[in-house]
């Protein structure tokens, strides 16, 4: 098997994001636990995942701080999953993939599941980053500073 490269002391805040999700049976059990899975049965009947996957995931989102396991609400002997705050900060992330999915992967009327709003009725507007200032930006509209490293040959000098 090979060996998963492991990117948590990357300088990247990108890198080390993906290496806490892990991969996409993370991110759609993520998905689940906002839409209300608690049970490890909830999460296997919904993404038709192999137990012993699911069962790594799970272990790992706990692990990564992204998930708690909790005694069952109905007192039951069992355990359930809940998003930490850790876990929960993953909301704008959740939407942002939906609605990029829902832009570019579905025909114009094609049914889809919809993300609604509790308290108007209506699906949110689309996300968007925004400067300090107010002003909205796009990906022309910034840079990314990297983090400089002593060079080794200075330092032997």
């Amino acid at each position: 098997m090979v060996k998963r490269t492991r990117l948590d002391d990357s300088d990247c805040p990108v890198a080390r994001s993906v290496d806490a999700i892990g991969d996409w049976w993370s991110l759609l059990i993520v998905r689940d636990a906002f839409d209300g899975s608690r049970r490890f049965g909830e999460f296997q009947r919904s993404l038709g995942v192999a137990k012993n996957i699911l069962a790594a995931r799970l272990r790992e989102l706990v692990a990564g701080g992204i998930l708690d396991m909790v005694p069952a609400a109905d007192g039951g002997a069992h355990q359930e999953y809940v998003l930490t705050a850790k876990g929960r900060d993953l909301f704008p992330v959740i939407v942002a993939l939906r609605q990029w999915g829902e832009g570019h992967f579905f025909d114009p009327g094609e049914p889809h599941s919809e993300m609604i709003d509790l308290c108007h009725g209506r699906t949110p507007r689309a996300l968007e980053v925004y400067a300090a200032d107010g002003r909205r930006l796009g990906p022309d509209d910034i840079t990314v500073r990297k983090v400089e490293r002593p060079d080794a040959s200075a330092a032997l000098a």
